[in-house]
């Protein structure tokens, strides 16, 4: 990848740019918080060639939404498992929402 190539993932949500120092430091959090909602299947960081931790901005939105369900008191686990839930719903909603969509558009009559 030339550098060319890599300045244009950074709009890329998806593309892993931060370090888990990084991260952390952004979420305002530790390591090991990362580390536990990664355990706990809620993120899983791509890692580098030297084996190193690397987050996307879309995985820090989600682990910002854990960190603020556990500080208000919600167990890592509990937390991490509402994060899961709110993204299928909303996900669920998308589909739904398609699907009205689509129902609602008026279908083309076969030309006679």
């Amino acid at each position: 990848m030339t550098a060319d190539d890599s300045f244009g993932r950074l709009d890329d949500d998806d593309y892993p740019a931060y370090t888990m120092g990084r991260a952390a430091e952004m979420l305002g959090t530790t390591p090991g918080f990362l580390r536990a909602i990664g355990e706990a299947r809620l993120i899983t960081p791509l890692r580098s060639e030297g084996g190193h931790r690397r987050y996307s901005r879309y995985q820090l939105r989600i682990a910002a939404r854990a960190r603020e369900l556990v500080d208000q008191g919600t167990p890592v686990e509990a937390a991490c498992r509402i994060v899961i839930l709110e993204e299928q719903l909303e996900e669920a909603q998308r589909i739904n929402a398609e699907y009205r969509r689509a129902a609602e558009s008026p279908t083309p009559t076969p030309a006679s």
